[in-house]
């Protein structure tokens, strides 16, 4: 018998099962990527004295910090239970990336240290760039459908892990292209900011659309959800 999402109800007990199953794979697909991602970027980083690239490998250690924060919570039978030290584990790992690429980004701009051209580099970021969106949007999807926030959060984070990807590209390429070491450091201060911004939403629970999609669509069919950054298009039920 097939199981059906009834209006007001939210995900049926089986779709709650799947759900939960499929945030628990993403996150450790996750993890093992950051992981090899951290190891790469750092010791590319090293051998081209590149502060953008080691900055990026910190940034992937933080992305492992959050989504270990997710898998720790799902865990558990009763997962809403950890929602809370979950979502304060992935502001602060938001809060920790902030501070370091500010710093990074003004010491760089100050003129400490001249990263060399890094083949590695940039066949990572650009790697990165393709993968990390497609982890995000599936993992935030999941988390939306299931009204789990500290899911949706670390798919932030792992959206800001692809912003971050493209920041490093394009230091990486002006630097190797043209010599224009100030491009980085710029870009990087922006997501330093946007970093900030989500950590403050996560510490606060206000994930975008955390909640059930089903349930949305009962507040006077208000699918919004008092959202406006274009995330908050309901899931489409499924059976």
């Amino acid at each position: 018998m097939t199981a059906i999402n009834l209006p007001g109800l939210g995900p049926s007990p089986a779709r709650r099962t799947a759900l939960q199953r499929r945030i628990r794979l993403l996150v450790a697909a996750t993890i093992t990527y950051n992981v090899i991602e951290a190891a790469v970027a750092i010791t590319a980083g090293t051998i081209a004295s590149s502060a953008a690239l080691i900055g990026f490998g910190l940034d992937s250690i933080v992305e492992v910090t959050s989504a270990a924060a997710v898998a720790w919570q799902f865990s558990a039978a009763d997962h809403e239970k950890r929602e809370h030290t979950a979502l304060r584990v992935i502001a602060i790992s938001f809060f920790a990336l902030a501070a370091y690429v500010s710093f990074d980004a003004v010491r760089a701009l100050l003129g400490t240290g001249e990263a060399q051209h890094s083949t590695p580099g940039l066949i990572l970021a650009a790697l990165s760039l393709v993968i990390m969106p497609v982890l995000s949007y599936a993992q935030r999807r999941a988390g939306r459908e299931l009204g789990s926030a500290s899911a949706v959060a670390d798919s932030k984070q792992t959206l800001l892990c692809t912003y971050l990807s493209g920041v490093l590209l394009a230091g990486l390429a002006l630097n190797s292209l043209f010599g224009w070491s100030w491009a980085d450091p710029i870009a990087a201060l922006v997501i330093a900011a946007v970093a900030v911004k989500e950590g403050r939403e996560a510490w606060r629970g206000d994930a975008c659309c955390a909640v059930p999609a089903a349930t949305s669509l009962n507040a006077g069919n208000d699918t919004s959800g008092g959202c406006s950054d274009g995330c908050c298009s309901p899931a489409t039920p499924q059976r």
